[in-house]
């Protein structure tokens, strides 16, 4: 069993910064790939980012490249999701996820995750 516990949500104003962590403990994650969700009241669960622990290849949804980083702390065993020029859109709670690499994996799916947090609000105001 992997545990996930998110932190860094909060209230920031339009084009502010929050930096997400999220703390990952039970298991060594070296060879899983992270992910980062986010959703809103009555809609799915969409994706944001990912990162392949070992390698740290890196992957993003097209409404945030460019303005989230994905990263891992080895040391906290932590991954982080930097967010910059926050948009009022960005809001909704952010989940982190993670699953062992396995081949042709789709890690813009939700389903190909077997881990998750409990997630943490970012508001975002105009």
């Amino acid at each position: 069993q992997v545990q996930l516990v998110e932190s860094g949500g909060g209230l920031v104003q339009t084009g502010g910064s929050l930096r997400l962590s999220c703390a990952a403990s039970g298991r060594t994650v070296s060879s899983y790939v992270m992910g980062w969700f986010r959703q809103t009241p009555g809609k799915e669960r969409q994706f944001v980012a990912a990162i392949v622990w070992s390698g740290g290849s890196t992957y993003y949804a097209d409404s945030v490249k460019g303005r989230f980083t994905i990263s891992t702390d080895n040391a906290k065993n932590t991954v982080n999701l930097q967010m910059n020029s926050l948009k009022p859109e960005d809001t909704a709670v952010y989940y982190c996820a993670a699953s062992p690499i396995y081949p042709k994996m789709v890690v813009t799916s939700t389903r190909a995750y077997s881990y998750w947090g409990q997630g943490t609000q970012v508001t975002v105001s105009s």
